[in-house]
């Protein structure tokens, strides 16, 4: 069994916002020290959507870096590397190409969704088209166990299982793997080899959870095996052959709670977003420059919370006795609006003071965010090189 890894990415098509940092950042930052992660930027996918002027990915790559340095990514914790540096990717991709049925790719919701949404752009490209099968290569060529994804994204992440699995019928087809497997059992020694059968039966026969979870813990623990024999024995007992590609596990994570500052979702082309690292007077006069509830034209008009943008942001920044203040405030005109507004500007300026201070190192020497990458590009390299290695063996390309 491989260890739990967690794979995501991120297309560079912009500056980075407080949306992104609500959205994702924040959980990223949580979970590289739970997981082993692997972070990367997803130049190749930014180029589905702007293929015809890629001048800005450049640019947004090393800038996206210094953003997730600056919210916290630790580069001793996780892995950071960028797509294109890891040419498996794409041969990963082209090689899943072979055998995807073409519906797979065309029933993916988002696939018509984007075109719609973007009709300013011609999308009618296989590159727009494969965009979940590259996804899915990104994923399984690190045999990723859990992917952090919104809602949305769960098909994506049900069709990589698809996949891996489609591969793993079509091409682990290992000469005697009954026999090999048989094998294997019997070097678990007489009391785990009776009680590895009898779950491998419990599972096939009666789709028993338990005992598969069981047996997989077993699996773990035994210390005299191969990596080849372990591989046999999880597929063997699932009833599938060799595992090449590991079927990952959508991890669901909380949405972003963050609106934008006109009450829409954060978003750069809205044009209410609040840069991660923007200027303190740039985000002192956005926010009090805000929309607030219209019906209060005066001073001393009441208002409704419910009603007022601003309200939706201290939902995520304010305490509960501001809140208590603002409802009452609000409601009775006892506040105006720009006194209701200065508890946000001193959250926001709060929470991104240690971005600007981290990120000011990285300013100063470039050369420290290519290093870093440099070094995470190796370490991905070597992963996707190991199940490339696989790929190819199975497929019949190793050319020995």
């Amino acid at each position: 069994m491989y260890p739990d890894r967690v794979v995501s990415g991120m297309r560079p098509t912009g500056v980075m916002h407080l949306g992104h940092y609500h959205g994702a950042l924040k959980n990223w930052v949580r979970l590289q020290s739970e997981h082993q992660c692997l972070f990367f930027v997803a130049d190749w996918h930014a180029l589905t959507t702007h293929y015809d002027d890629p001048s800005i990915i450049e640019t947004s790559t090393w800038d996206m870096v210094i953003d997730w340095l600056a919210a916290g990514i630790d580069p001793s914790q996780a892995t950071l590397f960028i797509q294109s540096k890891v040419p498996e990717h794409a041969e990963l991709h082209l090689l899943l190409s072979m055998a995807t049925p073409l519906g797979w790719l065309e029933r993916v919701p988002t696939y018509k969704d984007q075109q719609e949404k973007l009709a300013d752009r011609d999308l009618a490209t296989y590159g727009f088209l494969g965009y979940p099968l590259l996804q899915a290569a990104d994923v399984l060529i690190y045999r990723a166990s859990m992917v952090p994804v919104g809602e949305d994204q769960v098909p994506h992440v049900e069709m990589m299982r698809e996949l891996a699995r489609r591969f793993n019928h079509l091409y682990g087809k290992e000469k005697d793997f009954e026999e090999k497997a048989r094998e294997a059992v019997k070097k678990l020694g007489g009391k785990r080899s009776r009680l590895y059968n009898e779950l491998r039966t419990e599972f096939q026969e009666k789709g028993s959870a338990d005992a598969l979870e069981q047996a997989r813990a077993m699996l773990d623990d035994a210390q005299n095996l191969s990596m080849s024999d372990r591989e046999r024995l999880f597929g063997y007992l699932e009833g599938s052959r060799k595992l090449i590609l590991v079927e990952p596990q959508a991890m669901l994570t909380e949405a972003s709670r963050l609106p934008g500052l006109d009450g829409q979702k954060m978003s750069k082309s809205y044009g209410n977003a609040i840069g991660l690292r923007e200027d303190r007077e740039s985000v002192t006069k956005k926010i009090r420059t805000m929309p607030t509830d219209p019906a209060r034209v005066r001073r001393t008009d009441p208002g409704e919370p419910e009603r007022c943008p601003v309200w939706q942001l201290h939902k995520v920044y304010s305490d509960e006795p501001t809140r208590e203040w603002v409802q009452k405030g609000c409601r009775s005109a006892g506040i105006g609006c720009l006194e209701c507004k200065q508890p946000i500007v001193d959250a926001v300026l709060k929470e991104q003071e240690p971005m600007r201070e981290r990120a000011q190192q990285y300013l100063d020497d470039p050369s420290l965010v290519r290093a870093i990458i440099a070094d995470g590009c190796d370490v991905a390299r070597k992963m996707a090189q190991e199940t490339m290695r696989d790929v190819r063996e199975v497929m019949g390309l190793s050319y020995s």
